[in-house]
C-alpha cells in the first residue's frame, strides 16, 4: 500500500513539476517571433498571432491559439488568405506515461481561407515555395508509428470557409463547412462522425449533410465507414426544375497500404431515380482503376431536358461551334462498367430492361454489350470508340428484332409513316464526332424486314383505282379513302457511303400487289428519290375496290421524292396508258385469232 502510495505521489509531484515549468519558465508566446520569422522565410508571406498563447492543464494538457492570419501575396484583396478564430488542442496526461495518446479535444473554429486568381494570372498559391532554392538530399522513409492506442475524446471544426475569387470573371464562390464533429474515438472501434456543408457556386447552391460510423484499424492501414447516410440539396437556374434532392446510404472501405478505395451505394436516389452499386478503385497504378456496377430504377431523361423552347433556345445558342469534342482525358481513365437500368424514357421514347457492360482503357472506349427492351421488340448493340487520335473514329454493330415501329416513330418523331413487326440490322464505321462530319464519313450496310404492317400517307390501291377510272374515262373519280396501304412484308438491304443511304432492292408484297425497285436516301438534305414498279396481284377490291381490274398483270410505275419528313408518292401515268394499250392491243389481237379460226373452221365444213 505504502508502495501505491509513494507511486502516485511521485506522479502528481512530476505532473506538478510539469505545470510549473509550463508556467514559469516556459511561455509559449516566446516562440512568436520565432513562429513568424520561420513562416515569412518559408512562404514569404505575414503571419500574424493576434492573440497570445496559453496552456490548459489537469486533466489535459492543451494550447490555445486564436486570431492567426496568414497574408495574401501584397497588393491582394483580402489581404489575409488565411484567417482562425480560434483554435484548441488538448491531450490527456495521464495516459502518457503507458505511451498511449489520448487527445481530449481538437477545436477549431472561424477558419477562412481567401484564394485569389487576379487578371493577369497571380494567385494567392504563388511564391509558397519560400526562400531556399537548396535542393534537399532524399531522406529515408520513416517507420511507421506504432500506437499501443489512440483515444480521441472529440473533434470539433465549425464555420470553415474556403472563398474561391476570380477577378477576371468578377465571381466569387464559397465553400463552407458549417459544422464537423467525431465523437469519442478509438482504434479499431467504430465512432460517430456528422458535417454539414454549404457551397454558393457561380450558377447553384448546395447543401450537403451527412452522419455515419468511422473506424481506423490499429497498424493505421485500414478505414471503414458504415452507415454513411447523405443529403444534398441543389438549388439553380441550370438544374432541371430548379431543385434536385440526392440522398445516398453508402459503406466505404479504404486499404491505405493496397491503396484500393471500395464505395458501397447501399441507396441512391436523386429526383425520381433510385438505385444502387458499388464502386471500387485501385489508385495504386499510374492511372486508376474504376470497377463500377450500378442498378437504376425507371429513368426519365426528358425531366432533365430544358422544359420550353426558350431553355432549348439559349442551350442551341450556348452549344460550341462544329468542332471536334477533346476526348483525351479518356487516356487517363481506366473503367468498367456493368449498368443495368429497369427503364428509360428519353424525347417520349419508351425502353426497359437495360443492361450495359462497357470499358474505358488507354483511350479506348469499348461498348461490349448493350441490350433492351422497347416497343415489343429487342435491342441489341455493340460499339467501339478510338479516341487516342484527334480526330476519334468509330465502329458499331446494332439489331433491332420484333420492334413495333409505329408507336416508336410516333414516339421519337411524331412521325406516322410506317406500322409493322420490324428487324433490322446495321454495321458501320466512322471517323468525326462532329454531326455533319458523322454523316459524310459514315460506312455502313445493313437490312431490313417489316411485317404485316401498313404505310402510311400514302394509298397505293386507290391511286390504282383513280388512274383505273381516268383510263375509262371517268374525270370525277375522288380519292376519298384513307391513306394507307397495307402490305405483309417490306424489305430490303442498303449501303451507306458519302451521306448517301442506298437501297438497291426495295420489295412490299400483299395478297393485292407487288411493289419492288430502288431508291436512295439523302442523310444531310434528307431527299428522296426511289423509282418503284408496282403489280396488281388480286382484285382491288382488297382495300375499297370492286370486281375484276382491268389493270391486273399491267406493270405501273411508282416514284417517291420529297423528303424524310414529307414523302411524296407519283404514278406514271403515261407509263400506265402503254401498258394498258399493249393490253388492250394484246386481247384484240387474241380476239382476232379466235374469229379467224373459227372462220376458218366454218370454211373447212366445221361447226
Amino acid at each position: 500500500m505504502k508502495l501505491i502510495k509513494w507511486l502516485l505521489a511521485i506522479t502528481a509531484s512530476l505532473i506538478l513539476a510539469l505545470v510549473l515549468y509550463l508556467t514559469v519558465f516556459f511561455d509559449p508566446n516566446d516562440f512568436k517571433p520565432e513562429i513568424i520569422a520561420a513562416v515569412k522565410q518559408h512562404t514569404g508571406r505575414e503571419l500574424a498571432i493576434e492573440q497570445d498563447l496559453s496552456w490548459t492543464f489537469f486533466p489535459a494538457l492543451g494550447i490555445n491559439l486564436g486570431g492567426i492570419a496568414l497574408s495574401n501575396p501584397e497588393g491582394f484583396k483580402p489581404a489575409a488568405m488565411v484567417e482562425i478564430e480560434g483554435a484548441v488542442a488538448e491531450v490527456a496526461l495521464m495516459p502518457l506515461l503507458s505511451k498511449e495518446v489520448e487527445i481530449a479535444q481538437l477545436t477549431l473554429e472561424g477558419l477562412t481561407v481567401n484564394l485569389v486568381t487576379r487578371k493577369n494570372g497571380e494567385s494567392s498559391l504563388d511564391g509558397l515555395v519560400g526562400e531556399s532554392k537548396t535542393r534537399q538530399p532524399a531522406q529515408e522513409k520513416p517507420a511507421a508509428v506504432k500506437l499501443e492506442s489512440l483515444n480521441i475524446g472529440g473533434v470539433s471544426i465549425s464555420q470553415a470557409r474556403v472563398n474561391l475569387i476570380d477577378e477576371a470573371k468578377g465571381q466569387t464562390q464559397s465553400l463552407t463547412l458549417t459544422r464537423f464533429s467525431l465523437g469519442k474515438f478509438s482504434l479499431d472501434e467504430f465512432a460517430s462522425v456528422a458535417y454539414d456543408f454549404d457551397a454558393q457556386l457561380t450558377d447553384m447552391t448546395l447543401h450537403s449533410e451527412g452522419e455515419g460510423k468511422l473506424k481506423l484499424s490499429r497498424d493505421l492501414q485500414q478505414v471503414q465507414v458504415r452507415d454513411f447516410k447523405v443529403a444534398n440539396l441543389l438549388q439553380g437556374a441550370g438544374i432541371p426544375q430548379q431543385k434536385l434532392t440526392a440522398e445516398l446510404l453508402l459503406d466505404v472501405d479504404l486499404v491505405l497500404d493496397k491503396q484500393q478505395l471500395l464505395l458501397t451505394l447501399r441507396e441512391l436516389s436523386a429526383g425520381d431515380i433510385q438505385g444502387s452499386g458499388r464502386v471500387g478503385v485501385n489508385y495504386g497504378t499510374k492511372v486508376p482503376q474504376l470497377d463500377v456496377t450500378l442498378a437504376m430504377g425507371e429513368l426519365d431523361l426528358d425531366a432533365w431536358l430544358p422544359q420550353s423552347e426558350a431553355d432549348a433556345d439559349k442551350a442551341a445558342t450556348s452549344s460550341p461551334a462544329a468542332t471536334e469534342p477533346d476526348l483525351s482525358g479518356l487516356k487517363q481513365l481506366d473503367l468498367k462498367l456493368a449498368l443495368t437500368v429497369k427503364a428509360i424514357k428519353l424525347a417520349k421514347v419508351q425502353t426497359q430492361n437495360w443492361a450495359m457492360t462497357l470499358a474505358v482503357n488507354k483511350g479506348i472506349v469499348d461498348l461490349k454489350q448493350l441490350t433492351a427492351d422497347l416497343y415489343q421488340g429487342k435491342l441489341t448493340a455493340k460499339a467501339r470508340l478510338d479516341a487516342r487520335q484527334k480526330v476519334a473514329s468509330y465502329e458499331f454493330n446494332q439489331q433491332l428484332a420484333g420492334v413495333q415501329v409505329r408507336p416508336l416513330l410516333m414516339d421519337a418523331a411524331e412521325v406516322d409513316l410506317l406500322s409493322g413487326s420490324a428487324n433490322f440490322s446495321v454495321k458501320g464505321t466512322g471517323k468525326s464526332l462532329v454531326p455533319e462530319n458523322i454523316k459524310a464519313n459514315l460506312l455502313a450496310n445493313g437490312n431490313f424486314e417489316v411485317t404485316d404492317g401498313s404505310l402510311y400517307g400514302v394509298n397505293i390501291p386507290q391511286m390504282l383505282r383513280d388512274a383505273q377510272a381516268k383510263l375509262k374515262g371517268d374525270m370525277s373519280a375522288q380519292d376519298n379513302a384513307e391513306r394507307k396501304t397495307d402490305f405483309s412484308s417490306l424489305g430490303g438491304s442498303f449501303t451507306v457511303a458519302k451521306a448517301l443511304v442506298t437501297n438497291p432492292d426495295l420489295a412490299m408484297a400483299s395478297p393485292l400487289l407487288r411493289l419492288a425497285g430502288a431508291g436512295t436516301a439523302n442523310l444531310i438534305s434528307e431527299a428522296l428519290d426511289y423509282k418503284l414498279t408496282t403489280s396488281l396481284v388480286g382484285s382491288l377490291k382488297g382495300q375499297g375496290g370492286e370486281g375484276q381490274d382491268a389493270l391486273a398483270g399491267i406493270d405501273i410505275p411508282l416514284a417517291i421524292t420529297g423528303t424524310f419528313e414529307k414523302p411524296e408518292y407519283a404514278l406514271d401515268t403515261q407509263a400506265l396508258l402503254g401498258g394498258k394499250l399493249k393490253q388492250e392491243a394484246a386481247k384484240a389481237e387474241e380476239k382476232l385469232k379466235d374469229k379467224l379460226k373459227e372462220s376458218l373452221l366454218k370454211k373447212l365444213g366445221g361447226k
